[in-house]
Formats: structure tokens, C-alpha cells, sequence
């Protein structure tokens, strides 16, 4: 392989790397922060769940996020490169932070920025839905704004029909709880993992494809195993700042709250990968917290927080758009 496709897979490895210790966090946040789990195995639930979900759920995602870009083969890995190095560099900023922003923003925000830089608006396929399923920039853009929408409604109804069930339950019912926690975070992590390792694995087969190495855009067996590698490691470092934001930030969270909200979650990106829409798990676990809160008491729920989070998403795709323009450049020197 030429070098600058080296890299530029090497980058997404990279990018599912910081994916893991950025967005990872989210499936264990309720988990730790409940006291369901010690941080360390909820760190090893969190590391299979996303090793393992790549490997079952589909390539649905990794086909929608395959088909944004629409350049010449050279251009391509030009411009994947620099969307990559964005969404890293953007992953960094917010992770030090402890801000729970979106990679799937990130990386979408760099490869719109790094296309239109490469050949204007014809670089990018802005689609929309196709056969009810999302295609190109709009596509996604509609997944992602509907998707934490979605999260908040499911948990606030699971929160009302659980609370409703278990208003006489006393403290003995805490252990079967806390135990349920551990099968809904784990589904949240194998959820995690299939929609978002997949968007790695799409941007790897589309440099393939530029590079010459593939005919047809279908995901290689080793590139699925090295996405669910690479997420996993970046899972086993923990992104303990921005569980911190997610699990306490925005209310204190019981552990039949966390049950509901790990469930809601976990339901709403399962559905995504299945119809291809690239999902934010940080998005939607983070909605899904503020419609569990809000649905007991609203005035628990620290709107502070959850503005700074919500100006966080807003800045993510301008920014890594801007990013990925200015980082074009540079690869197109590579």
C-alpha cells in the first residue's frame, strides 16, 4: 500500500482509539456512578461489549458513513486523512475537558470541511433517505439530531413505568437491581461498539477502495478486527472525566435510574445500526440521563451541565469542519 493510504488507516485507528476512551466512558457512566460495578470491571464489561458488537451487528453503518465522500481516489485519502486528524484533535479538546461531545459530529463535521476544500459542494453526497434508510451528510445529520430525542422519550417512559412498579419496593429490591444494571450496561457497550467501530470500518474500506485494494465497498474481516481492537484499547483507558459529567453531573442517579437509562440507550443505537444510521452513543445515553431525571424532578436535573453540554454538540461540526479544511492542505502534501 502507498504511503499516504498507510497513514490514513493507521489515523482511523487512531480516531477509534480516542472513540473508545471519549465515547466509551458513556456505557459505563450510570454503572460506576450507581455503584453497580467498580470502575475496573465495569471497565472490562465496557471493553468486551465494544470488541464484540462490531463483529455481529452489520456494516449498515459503515456503508451510510462509506458513501459521503465523493472524490477521486487521490483526493479521498487526502481528505479522510484530514476529517480523521480533526475528530482526533477535536476527541483530545473535549476529553480533557471532561465535555461528552460526539466523535460521529467530529468526524462527519471533518470530512464535509476536508471534501468541500478538496472540490466544493459536488465532494460531498448529501443524500437523505433512500429506501427508508439514511444516505450521505443529511442523512446522518437527521439520525444524529433525532436519535438523543429519541433517547430522552424512551427512558423518561421506562423511568415512569419503573418508578410506578417498584414504588413499594423496598431495599432488598437495590440487588436484583444493580444486577440489572450489569446486562443493560454490557448491551450499551455491544451497542456502542456496533455503531460506532463502524464508522472506522467505513472510512478504512473507502481508503482501500481509493488505494486500489478493493473493487467493491465490503468491510474485510481484518478491518473489523482491527476497529473492535482499536476501540477496545481506547476503552481499557477509561475516560473517567467525562463519566464523572454523564454519571453525576447531571442529577444523582439511583440504580433503577441507571437501569432505565442504560435500557432506553442501549434500544435506541441497536435500532440505528440496524437501518445504518451513525448514531452518537454519547448523544443518546446523555439524553437519555436528562429525560430519566426530568421525568422524576425536574429540578434536579443541573441545567447548567447539561447547556454546556448541549453547546458543546452545537460547536462540534462547524468546528471540526474548519479543522478538517485547514488540515487538507496538509495531507495533500503527504
Amino acid at each position: 500500500m502507498e504511503v499516504a493510504v498507510l497513514l490514513a488507516i493507521a489515523t482511523a485507528l487512531a480516531f477509534d482509539l480516542t472513540n473508545g476512551f471519549h465515547d466509551s466512558a458513556n456505557s459505563i457512566a450510570a454503572l460506576v456512578a450507581t455503584r453497580a460495578a467498580r470502575p475496573e470491571h465495569a471497565l472490562i464489561l465496557a471493553a468486551a461489549g465494544n470488541f464484540v458488537g462490531p463483529l455481529i451487528v452489520g456494516t449498515a453503518v459503515a456503508d451510510t458513513v462509506g458513501g459521503v465522500v465523493t472524490l477521486p481516489a487521490s483526493a479521498t485519502v487526502t481528505a479522510v486523512g484530514a476529517a480523521l486528524t480533526a475528530a482526533i484533535a477535536w476527541n483530545l479538546v473535549t476529553w480533557w475537558f471532561g465535555l461528552p461531545s460526539s466523535s460521529s459530529h467530529a468526524l462527519v463535521g471533518g470530512l464535509v470541511g476536508a471534501s468541500l476544500i478538496a472540490a466544493g459542494p459536488s465532494g460531498v453526497h448529501w443524500g437523505g433517505f433512500a429506501d427508508g434508510r439514511p444516505s450521505g451528510v443529511v442523512g446522518i445529520l437527521v439520525g444524529l439530531a433525532i436519535s438523543p430525542l429519541l433517547g430522552a422519550v424512551a427512558c423518561a417512559l421506562l423511568a415512569t413505568i419503573a418508578w410506578r412498579l417498584m414504588r413499594r419496593a423496598r431495599r432488598r429490591a437495590l440487588g436484583p437491581v444493580r444486577r440489572a444494571e450489569w446486562v443493560t450496561a454490557a448491551t450499551l457497550a455491544l451497542s456502542h461498539g456496533g455503531n460506532d467501530a463502524q464508522k472506522s470500518m467505513g472510512v478504512i474500506t473507502l481508503l482501500l477502495i481509493a488505494g486500489g485494494h478493493l473493487t467493491e465497498f465490503t468491510v474485510p474481516l481484518w478491518v473489523k478486527l482491527a476497529a473492535a481492537t482499536s476501540l477496545t484499547v481506547g476503552t481499557a483507558f477509561g475516560g473517567w472525566r467525562i463519566v464523572r459529567t454523564v454519571g453525576r453531573g447531571v442529577f444523582r442517579m439511583t440504580p433503577l435510574d441507571g437501569l432505565v437509562s442504560q435500557a432506553g440507550a442501549a434500544g435506541v443505537i441497536l435500532g440505528a445500526s440496524l437501518v445504518g444510521a451513525p448514531v452518537s452513543t454519547t448523544h443518546v445515553v446523555a439524553a437519555g440521563v436528562v429525560g430519566t431525571g426530568a421525568q422524576r424532578r425536574a429540578r434536579h436535573v443541573h441545567w447548567k451541565v447539561v447547556t454546556e453540554m448541549g453547546v458543546a454538540w452545537v460547536v462540534t461540526l462547524p468546528m471540526t469542519a474548519l479543522l478538517g479544511a485547514m488540515l487538507f492542505p496538509v495531507w495533500g502534501a503527504i
